[in-house]
């Protein structure tokens, strides 16, 4: 159940059900999420939109396995084990007030923090063969392989729209690709800086020479160590996996840099 997909006045009503007559336009009984689960699974996505008062009556259910309908009055018991996802600050909604604390710590059983596209580059090339092969076949094309140069600029991209606009582009490039290897314009994957922007963090966007210029005086004076506090992806705000990816992508050679 996606929670910011439904209308704050029907999310009650969607997660436990409601009784013939229990407001205008129920006319027969309905069995809601947790009813439908009982016995297994209830996937919450963006569980951070839920209002505060489904956020109660949610608590109640994840401590004591018991609702009612809406409208009805019967204890209803259920075992259901419930996974939620959200891309929200949790903890910063529990101090803005906008999310029960209590909530929050009972949700937080067994967190699983997924990192952006960004800082998973390695796994980029098994998302692409799967996407290529997934869209290709949607369209009635055979696609075998990917250019290398296609490669290099997906693993070198930061990916702000992560999953989503991965797949976006594998779809456009597989719709104009007219032969067996799939390839795509390198002006697909350059992020508009905003007149007058000065990049505040990491690489930011800058020509290659300019890219390799920096990442080369960062491990000069790191003596060519990539990964830990004191090595050149901490110097310059950015994942270890994601500098590695540029040096190798830039030809750039970590251990010229190392002191004797």
């Amino acid at each position: 159940m996606n929670c910011a997909a439904i209308p704050l006045s029907l999310v009650a009503a969607e997660l436990f059900g409601y009784e013939k007559g229990a407001f205008t336009g129920a006319t027969h009984r309905r069995l809601g999420r947790f009813e439908l689960a009982d016995g297994g699974t209830l996937f919450l996505d963006e569980v951070g939109e839920l209002p505060l008062e489904t956020q109660i009556t949610l608590l109640r259910v994840l401590q004591e396995r018991t609702f009612e309908r809406v409208g009805g009055s019967q204890p209803i018991t259920v075992n259901v084990r419930v996974v939620a996802a959200t891309n929200r600050d949790l903890r910063g909604a529990v101090e803005a007030g906008t999310f029960r604390q209590d909530l929050f710590y009972r949700l937080n059983v067994f967190p699983i923090h997924v990192p952006p596209l960004r800082e998973r580059v390695d796994d980029i090339p098994l998302l692409l063969e799967y996407l290529t092969e997934r869209y290709a076949s949607k369209v009635g094309k055979r696609i075998g392989s990917v250019k290398k140069k296609t490669m290099d600029l997906f693993q070198a991209y930061d990916w702000p729209g992560n999953i989503r606009e991965l797949q976006n582009v594998v779809e456009r490039a597989v719709i104009l690709c007219d032969g067996e290897t799939l390839e795509v314009d390198e002006a697909w994957l350059q992020r508009e800086t905003p007149k007058g922007a000065v990049a505040t963090r990491g690489l930011g966007r800058p020509n290659q020479n300019q890219e390799k210029e920096i990442i080369e005086c960062a491990l000069r004076e790191c003596q060519g160590r990539v990964s830990g506090p004191l090595g050149a992806a901490a110097k310059l705000g950015i994942p270890r996996s994601t500098l590695e990816s540029r040096i190798r992508i830039l030809r750039i050679n970590k251990h010229h840099f190392k002191s004797d």
